[in-house]
């Protein structure tokens, strides 16, 4: 049974890590459910405290990685528009592969704004806000993991 949950949990690090790339998937509760698989093994021996601390850090992540673009857009200038037009494009944008993760809530929010106001200069910033919300959505998410992953082999192998 150890051995099935190990095999558990290291798959459950790699779909989280991934997750902090691809949208629909919640990486750091993945990666925090990893760290739970290996509690239950004769490896792991996790605090109560750094167990609820890991989940409140999940949590916590999750939810600021669909608060942050939508920040980040109304921070430089964009309207209810240019957040819903960013939202959009990232689900669309999932479908195109790398490329279209980071380009679609991009361009997104520039078609949102253009939509609602023909200032190019203004939809440009707003759209550089979400793309910039963004990525500090994925590197909040990747430090998370990494710290996941690293207390993983830590407490797997040493």
């Amino acid at each position: 049974m150890d051995v099935l949950l190990l095999i558990v949990g290291i798959i459950l690090l790699i779909a989280g890590l991934v997750g902090c790339i691809v949208p629909m998937i919640p990486g750091p509760p993945l990666g925090f459910l990893a760290l739970l698989a290996l509690h239950f093994t004769k490896w792991g021996d996790f605090s109560a405290g750094f167990l609820w601390g890991a989940a409140a850090a999940a949590l916590i992540v999750t939810l600021l990685d669909y608060l942050v673009p939508v920040w980040g857009t109304k921070r430089f200038g964009g309207s209810k528009a240019g957040v819903w037009g960013a939202s959009i494009g990232l689900v669309v944008g999932m479908f195109l592969g790398p490329a279209g993760i980071i380009l679609g809530p991009f361009v997104g929010a520039f078609i949102g704004e253009m939509a609602t106001n023909n200032e190019s200069s203004r939809a440009l910033k707003a759209a550089f806000g979400s793309f910039i919300g963004l990525i500090v959505g994925v590197v909040l998410k990747l430090a998370v993991c990494g710290v996941y992953t690293w207390y993983f082999f830590k407490e797997w192998l040493f």
